[in-house]
């Protein structure tokens, strides 16, 4: 299988507010940054979006490591919460819906089809994959201001 490494970030202005998402993949050499936005989300949301639009665009299945400066995304998966949300038919707890839910689905469906693994980076820290990805978020954000 293809090794793949996919560095995300999403933006806000406001929480919610006009936001955007930057995507890095890597495979190799070869490099593709993608980016988008939407009008009115949360920084969340954005985050989330990064990382499905990116692993939307890989073909075949593909180990893939995913660099993100979220702790929500990260722990989301690596803590098992997206797991236990799907159990419990995506609820938090007795009384509180899971949130984002319409993107952890598709974040489900695509984790699926590859073996992934969620490292985090802190984010505003010179890493400079994190900081091109913030860019292309904050881009992205501002079309919409």
């Amino acid at each position: 299988m293809k090794k793949v490494e996919i560095f995300t970030d999403g933006a806000c202005k406001g929480n919610p507010g006009p936001g955007g998402w930057g995507a890095i993949l890597r495979y190799g050499t070869y490099e593709k940054e993608i980016s988008g936005g939407e009008s009115s989300t949360t920084n969340n949301r954005m985050e989330i979006t990064a990382v499905l639009e990116a692993l939307k665009l890989l073909k075949e299945k593909c180990i893939v490591t995913v660099y993100s400066d979220s702790q929500y995304v990260c722990n989301s998966i690596n803590l098992g919460w997206m797991k236990k949300w799907k159990s419990n038919n995506w609820m938090k707890n007795k009384k509180e819906p899971a949130l984002n839910v319409d993107l952890w689905k598709q974040m489900d469906e695509l984790l699926s089809k590859h073996e992934v693994s969620f490292e985090w980076v802190k984010g505003h820290d010179g890493h400079p994959e994190n900081e091109r990805c913030d860019r292309l978020a904050v881009s992205a954000c501002l079309k919409f201001k």
